[in-house]
């Protein structure tokens, strides 16, 4: 390979292939400008809000103390699970005229209630 007499570096394993597309109506854009001018940038000059944008995604610090735990997800997909059982349970109640549910299912949901707000205070226990 041959030196690079000058021009623009060769960006070998960083050369960026992959695309992310962001939308935004009237009023975002606004919002965008107003950063871009804040920062003394030009919105109409082309290079300019890509780079800016990646900047300040990438730079961005999270807040760890906002993160769930690693566990949540699965237990969000579980919780979702269980109320779309209970959807399937009252659509069923309904079909077949049930008014009121069986003092089992009462006492199921209590149960499942009980087991969420353990779940939940374990949970903020983490966290804090």
């Amino acid at each position: 390979m041959a030196l690079n007499k000058g021009g623009r570096k060769a960006l070998g394993d960083k050369k960026r292939e992959n695309r992310i597309m962001l939308r935004f109506n009237n009023t975002e854009l606004l919002q965008v400008k107003e950063i871009l001018r804040s920062y003394n940038l030009d919105y109409t000059k082309r290079g300019v809000i890509g780079p800016f944008l990646r900047r300040l995604i990438l730079n961005k610090e999270t807040a760890d103390n906002q993160k769930l735990p690693d566990l949540s997800a699965n237990l969000v997909f579980q919780i979702n699970k269980i109320g779309v059982n209970i959807n399937q349970l009252t659509a069923v109640a309904r079909s077949k005229n049930l008014r009121s549910p069986s003092a089992k299912l009462d006492a199921e949901i209590e149960k499942s209630n009980e087991l969420l707000g353990k779940i939940v205070t374990l949970l903020n226990e983490k966290i804090y």
